[in-house]
């Protein structure tokens, strides 16, 4: 079977969908009796690029300033490009892993993560939800079929988009095998290099953006009393988004004071220890459409605390602490309890490792190419 991908994903750093466009494509390379094509926005390849583009966020920026329909311009351009190339592969079946489908002339699979920008729009810059306003819905109705991580993106489609249950399929996303429980003495190396101590801070992992609801975070550490603060910091990790002004004014005084470590942008390598070394990870996201730190914290046998809402729930079961993303004092509370309460943690960690395991990218990339069986046929 002949498949083209768009793996525009994989030119920028690999947040969540970089890493499910980035591990599907392992998995149908790997696949006998698969053909796979990457549309690349310029061209094609039959390779994944896995290194980001240098600078492209910052030329995409400057671009967007210098033409106002930028986007649009762009996109003519790339429809233009993937038409011409589809017709060269002859490819049978065309999946879109990140929202916005081309019109294309094979049956189309496309992937929806969430409609964040839909419930949330004031979580997004203007200019993202007025693409997504304009491009998506017209995809989304010439899809053939349409993949969600969770159940719960599958009710929000049926709930917004009417559509028909029967064209939907929820193929939940997988674990890295990077992500694994690790003593003291196996995360030294790279702890050491950041200056962390094993089981010794807090962790919060996600792009600096209001959706992942950092400030919450930082409100409900700062509730903690200043001696668990210094013993036990809280350890940012995530490149910074958009509408940051205010989160940089929260973490400031507490970066000054050495009681939030905030690292940036991480490699994957180097993420996994980090998140294995944790006491816990704190991820009061305020919509998800699945969510991937807390499944990779659940595979290093670190216990979650998270939302109550969206998919989150669905994802972590009863292996984390769950609260409402703006309930301040129970976040607060739930972050004491990891700290102190050693036998609570560890049951905890112990049931989240167990069902981490029912998620894998194998069974993503075997139920997403039934999916391409069900159209193609």
């Amino acid at each position: 079977m002949r498949v083209a991908l768009n793996g525009t994903a994989l030119l920028s750093p690999l947040t969540g969908i970089g890493q499910y466009t980035f591990h599907l494509a392992q998995g149908l390379l790997s696949t006998e009796h698969i053909e796979l094509d990457f549309f690349y926005g310029s061209g094609w390849s039959k390779e994944i690029r896995d290194v980001p583009l240098p600078g492209i966020a910052s030329f995409k920026s400057l671009l967007s300033k210098v033409l106002p329909n930028a986007y649009t311009i762009s996109r003519m351009l790339r429809q233009r490009k993937f038409s011409l190339g589809m017709r060269k592969t002859r490819a049978q079946v065309y999946h879109e892993p990140n929202f916005l489908a081309f019109r294309s002339a094979v049956p189309t699979v496309i992937t929806v993560h969430d409609l964040s920008w839909i419930r949330f729009p004031e979580s997004h810059p203007t200019e993202r939800v007025r693409q997504m306003n304009k491009y998506f819905e017209p995809g989304l109705r010439r899809a053939k079929l349409i993949l969600t991580d969770s159940d719960f993106v599958k009710r929000e489609l049926i709930d917004v988009f009417a559509i028909n249950a029967q064209q939907i399929v929820t193929v939940p996303l997988g674990v890295d095998g990077l992500f694994r429980p690790l003593d003291a003495a196996a995360s030294a190396g790279v702890l050491g290099r950041y200056g962390l101590v094993h089981r010794a801070y807090m962790l919060t992992v996600g792009t600096l953006e209001p959706r992942k609801n950092l400030q919450a975070a930082l409100s409900a550490f700062s509730m903690l009393a200043p001696a668990v603060r210094k013993r036990c910091p809280l350890v940012v990790v995530g490149m910074n988004g958009w509408r940051t002004t205010a989160i940089e004014q929260q973490l400031a005084p507490l970066v000054a004071a050495g009681e939030v470590i905030q690292l940036g942008y991480v490699s994957r390598s180097d993420l996994a220890v980090i998140i294995a070394g944790a006491i816990t990870l704190v991820y009061p996201s305020i919509y998800e459409g699945f969510g991937l730190p807390p499944l990779e914290a659940m595979a290093c046998a670190v216990p979650v605390i998270t939302s109550d809402v969206s998919s989150l729930p669905e994802v972590v079961g009863d292996t984390g602490l769950l609260v409402h993303p703006h309930d301040i004092d129970a976040i607060a509370r739930n972050m004491l309890t990891m700290v102190e309460d050693r036998s609570t943690r560890d049951a905890l960690g112990e049931r989240a490792l167990l069902r981490s395991r029912e998620f894998t990218w194998e069974r993503c990339v075997g139920q997403t190419i039934g999916a391409y069986r069900s159209v193609v046929l």
